[in-house]
């Protein structure tokens, strides 16, 4: 669970700070179909529970299990 959360933390912040150089990771470049809105949604939901899983990984001992 570790390496999912930390992925999914890094990718939403990674996509966030791309999004004001008006670029985007390929694998996300479907984000802001829906909208702008929509799309940090789709990015903050991607911080928030990627940092869950990685503070909750931790918190159980650590590692992948």
């Amino acid at each position: 669970m570790q390496g999912i959360g930390s992925l999914l933390f890094l990718g939403g912040v990674i996509s966030s700070v791309l999004y004001f150089v008006n670029m985007e990771l390929l694998v996300l470049a479907w984000i802001d179909n829906w909208g702008a809105t929509t799309g940090w949604i789709i990015r903050g939901a991607m911080i928030v529970v990627g940092a869950l899983l990685w503070g909750v990984s931790m918190a159980r001992g650590g590692g992948d299990q």
